[in-house]
């Protein structure tokens, strides 16, 4: 396959600024925590849902971006106990740090577009990302400009749609963040299909 000669980060940046929502598997797995699975929901301008399957399962968070507060069903959306919380509260932080208010691909692609004011970007080519065609892009930070905690990205870009379906972040010593794996992914779901978000 012949990659298009284009940005891919800037692609997929207008890409996400076109959608409405999108739902997506999130698969992500890290050195220092456990594998962690949801089914993830978004819908602008900024409404979350993260339907937990590994660890926690069961577990339901929803951020509200009008109210800036996250809602935690530990047990299941409507079910007792509901907890409500600041998205900067650490007990719903991921191990990594990621807030549920900072957490949809929007928020990944601008740290990766700031990474790229201060780096390098490389179209590494074309791979196939479980069924999916993609373009994989390494985008490097140079030394001294490390921004986000993160000093390199390797990124899949899906071609049809133009959104990353996996994500590698890398520290300065080029030790592992995190991989992120994003499976079945759909853009612009009927609003009857939407899972609500609280």
């Amino acid at each position: 396959m012949t990659l298009p000669d284009r940005d891919f980060v800037a692609v997929a940046l207008t890409r996400f600024d076109a959608l409405t929502n999108y739902q997506v598997t999130l698969k992500s797995t890290s050195a220092r925590a456990e594998t962690v699975e949801v089914l993830y929901g978004y819908r602008k301008p900024g409404f979350v849902r993260m339907d937990f399957m590994h660890p926690h399962a069961g577990a339901t968070l929803t951020f509200n971006p009008e109210s800036g507060k996250v809602k935690l069903w530990p047990f299941g959306i409507d079910t007792f106990p509901r907890l409500t919380l600041s998205p900067d509260n650490p007990m719903i932080q991921s191990p990594q740090g990621h807030r549920v208010d900072q957490s949809d691909i929007g928020a990944l692609l601008a740290n990766v577009r700031e990474l790229e004011q201060h780096g390098d970007t490389q179209v590494v080519g074309a791979e196939t990302i479980g069924t999916r065609e993609a373009a994989h892009v390494i985008v490097t930070c140079r030394p001294g400009h490390l921004a986000t905690g993160v000093f390199r990205y390797e990124l899949w870009f899906d071609v049809s749609h133009g959104l990353p379906v996996k994500v590698v972040s890398e520290g300065e010593s080029r030790e592992p963040i995190e991989t992120v794996m994003m499976e079945n992914l759909r853009i612009d779901v009927p609003e009857s299909q939407l899972r609500p978000f609280g």
